[in-house]
């Protein structure tokens, strides 16, 4: 089901008022068919914009980006927004769900505008039952903790079963406790759905749980090494 992520030589510069960031310099990288990687560094270390390239939300100013052989630098925004659909699903820090929908509702939202061939509440239900949220199905986000709304946002990019998921400090807001559970659901849905995990935090000790551990400081990588088993 998933895919290999490689990065090629890739930079990323952003300009402002005749000032140049490197935000990544020359950073070469392969992600692995479903491992589960962790990515760690302070603010500004680059790895969020690391992300960002690898989810197609931002092009790289230069270098190259491959899934599988299949290069995403010269695509268009169609079909950019055709292979993020496709590949990735994404967890952000803010949980980003929809206030005035129900936890299904933000759950089948990716597929509202979507020709499927599966029952998409189905689907969705099927998906909260696995992040333990079963008996959420009706709750508004004002309704459910901090942890819950994540978990309805886990299901949320899963739902068009995507090759990798993308998760942006997904337990930034939380408490340590329930950052942990965010974590473990991550790495059994790794392990069940056999979807790659690139997961971003600024947390050592979590990121230390990852099978794989990449820590980037200024613009670039430091270290790439085995962390503990998940």
């Amino acid at each position: 089901m998933s895919q290999s992520i490689v990065m090629k030589q890739v930079t990323k510069t952003f300009k402002g008022e005749g000032v140049e960031t490197h935000a990544l310099s020359d950073v070469s990288v392969e992600f692995k068919s479903g491992e589960f990687v962790s990515v760690v560094g302070s603010s500004g270390s680059g790895k969020s914009t690391l992300l960002s390239l690898i989810g197609t939300l931002d092009r790289s100013t230069s270098g190259e980006i491959l899934y599988d052989s299949v290069s995403i630098n010269k695509m268009n925004q169609k079909q950019l927004a055709d292979f993020r659909f496709e590949n990735i699903g994404f967890i952000f820090q803010q949980f980003h769900l929809i206030p005035t929908m129900t936890a299904i509702e933000n759950v089948m939202a990716p597929l509202f505008s979507r020709k499927v061939p599966y029952d998409k509440k189905k689907r969705a239900q099927e998906l909260l039952d696995k992040v333990g949220l079963g008996d959420k199905f009706n709750s508004l986000p004002s309704q459910l903790s901090g942890g819950q709304q994540q978990r309805v946002a886990i299901a949320r990019a899963l739902v068009h079963e995507p090759k990798w998921l993308l998760a942006d400090e997904p337990t930034g807001n939380l408490d340590t406790a329930t950052g942990e559970l965010i974590f473990s659901t991550l790495s059994s849905l790794n392990q069940e759905k056999g979807c790659g995990v690139i997961f971003v935090t600024h947390d050592p000790s979590l990121a230390a749980k990852a099978a794989r551990m990449i820590e980037m400081k200024d613009g670039v990588i430091v270290a790439d090494r085995e962390g503990s088993t998940i």
